[in-house]
C-alpha cells in the first residue's frame, strides 16, 4: 500500500501524536541549518582545514536536500508511510551521531552527505503527515504544529549552539538532536498505522537526483574553490546542460510545466535570492564575530538570533495584512525591508558593538517574516488546485538552493573583499544585492499581474 493511499484512507480517530511527530521533526530540521553555521570557526580549527572546507559541514547536509527533494515525494508515493518515516528519522539520527564522533573533515562531510539524503525524506514527510493524521476539518489546527515548532528550532538555533560551542565543544551540536530524534521514533513505531513496505526508488528518480544534484555540486564547487583560483568558477558552466537535461525529464516537466504557466519565475526566483541572501548574511556574519571580532560563540548566537525573533514576531502579523491589503503588496514590502537590514549591516565596523548589529537583524528578521506567508500565498494562488503539489514542491526547491548557494556565494565574495572586516563586507554586500533583487523581482512581478486585471 502506497503512503498517498495509506494516509488517505477513512480514518478511525485522529492521530495527534503523528502531528506531534511532524513537530518534532520540524524542530529538528530547522535547528539543524541554524546551530552548525556557529560551529564552522571550530571546525575549522579542530581539523586544521580552511572555512572553504569546513564549510561542507553545511553544504554537504543541503546539497542532498535539494538533489533528493523531488524524487523523494515521488518514492513516498510508491512506500509505506510508517516504514519511510521510521527508517528517515532512524537514518538522520544515525548520521547525526557519526557526525559527532568524526575523526576527519573528510568523515564529517560523509556523514553530513547521507545525513540530508534522509533530511529531504523528512522535509517531505513533515507536512504530509500532519495534514493526513487528522480529519480534514483539523487540517488547519495540525498544520500549525510544524509550522510553530519549526520557527522555534530556528530561534532556539543560535542561542544554544553558541551555549554548547562554548560549554562541551562542537561535537555536542550534533548530539543535541538525538533525544528528539528518539522520542520521535518510539512515538511513530508506535502510533503509524502498520501498512506498506519499502521499495527501491525508480531508475527515473535517481536519474533525476543525478542530474539535479551535479548541477548544484558543479556551482557549489566553483564558488567554493574561486577564492584561491578564480578559474575554477567555470566548472559551473557544467551546471547549464545538467539542469536543461533535467527538465526535460519527467521530473523536471512538472516544474517547468507550472512555472510556465503560472507565470511565477520572478516569484520563484525571489524565493531563491531571498534565502540566499538570508544564508549568505548568516554565513558571513558568524564568521566574521568568532574570528575577526574574537566574539564568543554564546553571544554570536544570541546576536544572531535577533534575525529569526524578529521572524516569527512579523510572521503572524504579514498573514493578516496580506488579507487585507493583497500578497503581492506584503510580499514585496517585506522583501524590501530585509534588503534595508542587511544593506545597514555593509558598512560593518570593528567598532561596532553587538547591539549594533542586532537592531539592523532584527529589523532585517521582521522583513522576512511579513514576506513569509504572503509569498507562499501568491504561488499557491497562481495554479490550479490539481497543480498545488508541485507548486509547493517548487518553493521548497527553490528555498533550498537558495540555502545552499548563499554561504558558497559568500566564500566567494570573502576571497574577493580579502581578509578581516572587508571580507565580511563583501559577504554582507552580496547578501544585500540578492535581497535587493528579490525585492525587484516581487515588484515587478505585481506590475506584470495588475496591467492584464486592468485591461480586462
Amino acid at each position: 500500500m502506497s503512503s498517498t493511499t495509506e494516509l488517505n484512507q477513512p480514518l478511525a480517530k485522529d492521530r495527534w501524536s503523528l502531528v506531534a511527530v511532524a513537530g518534532m521533526l520540524s524542530f529538528v530540521a530547522m535547528l539543524d541549518m541554524n546551530i552548525v553555521n556557529l560551529a564552522l570557526p571550530d571546525l575549522s580549527s579542530s581539523f586544521g582545514i580552511s572555512a572553504e572546507t569546513a564549510q561542507w559541514a553545511v553544504l554537504g547536509y543541503q546539497l542532498p536536500v535539494v538533489a533528493l527533494l523531488l524524487p523523494a515525494g515521488r518514492w513516498l508515493d510508491q512506500v509505506g508511510a510508517r516504514s519511510a518515516l521510521l527508517l528517515a528519522v532512524s537514518g538522520f539520527a544515525l548520521c547525526s551521531a557519526a557526525a559527532a564522533v568524526s575523526p576527519w573533515a573528510s568523515w564529517l562531510i560523509a556523514a553530513r552527505l547521507a545525513q540530508g539524503a534522509f533530511g529531504a525524506v523528512l522535509f517531505v514527510l513533515m507536512p504530509v503527515l500532519a495534514a493526513r493524521s487528522v480529519r480534514p476539518q483539523l487540517r488547519g489546527r495540525a498544520m500549525s504544529v510544524p509550522a510553530t515548532l519549526g520557527p522555534l528550532g530556528a530561534v532556539t538555533g543560535p542561542a544554544l549552539g553558541g551555549l554548547l560551542l562554548d560549554h562541551l565543544g562542537w561535537r555536542a551540536i550534533f548530539l543535541v538532536k538525538l533525544p528528539v530524534c528518539l522520542a520521535a521514533l518510539l512515538v511513530a513505531h508506535r502510533s503509524a498505522p502498520r501498512g506498506g513496505r519499502l521499495r527501491r526508488p525508480d531508475r527515473a528518480s535517481l536519474g533525476d537526483a543525478a542530474l539535479v544534484g551535479g548541477a548544484v555540486a558543479a556551482v557549489l564547487l566553483a564558488l567554493t574553490l574561486s577564492p584561491g583560483s578564480p578559474g575554477w568558477l567555470l566548472l559551473a558552466v557544467a551546471a547549464v546542460p545538467l539542469t536543461a537535461l533535467w527538465l526535460r525529464r519527467p521530473g523536471g516537466r512538472p516544474v517547468a510545466s507550472v512555472l510556465r504557466e503560472s507565470g511565477t519565475h520572478g516569484v520563484h526566483g525571489a524565493v531563491l535570492a531571498l534565502a540566499a541572501g538570508f544564508a549568505a548574511m548568516r554565513y558571513a556574519l558568524s564568521l566574521h564575530l568568532q574570528l575577526d571580532d574574537a566574539v564568543s560563540a554564546t553571544a554570536t548566537g544570541l546576536t544572531t538570533l535577533c534575525f529569526p525573533l524578529g521572524m516569527g514576531l512579523a510572521g503572524p502579523l504579514g498573514g493578516r495584512l496580506a488579507d487585507r491589503f493583497g500578497s503581492r503588496p506584503l510580499a514585496a514590502v517585506g522583501a524590501g525591508l530585509t534588503a534595508l537590514g542587511l544593506l545597514l549591516l555593509v558598512p560593518l565596523d570593528a567598532d561596532w558593538s553587538l547591539p549594533d548589529i542586532a537592531w539592523r537583524l532584527a529589523l532585517a528578521g521582521v522583513g522576512m517574516g511579513l514576506y513569509g506567508g504572503p509569498v507562499q500565498s501568491l504561488v499557491m494562488s497562481a495554479v490550479p488546485p490539481e497543480r498545488i503539489a508541485t507548486a509547493g514542491s517548487a518553493v521548497q526547491l527553490a528555498r533550498s538552493l537558495g540555502f545552499a548557494l548563499g554561504p558558497a556565494l559568500a566564500t566567494a565574495a570573502w576571497g574577493l573583499g580579502g581578509s578581516d572586516t572587508g571580507g565580511a563586507r563583501a559577504g554582507l554586500g552580496l547578501a544585500a544585492a540578492a535581497a535587493c533583487l528579490a525585492a525587484l523581482l516581487l515588484a515587478r512581478h505585481g506590475r506584470r499581474t495588475a496591467a492584464p486585471a486592468r485591461a480586462n
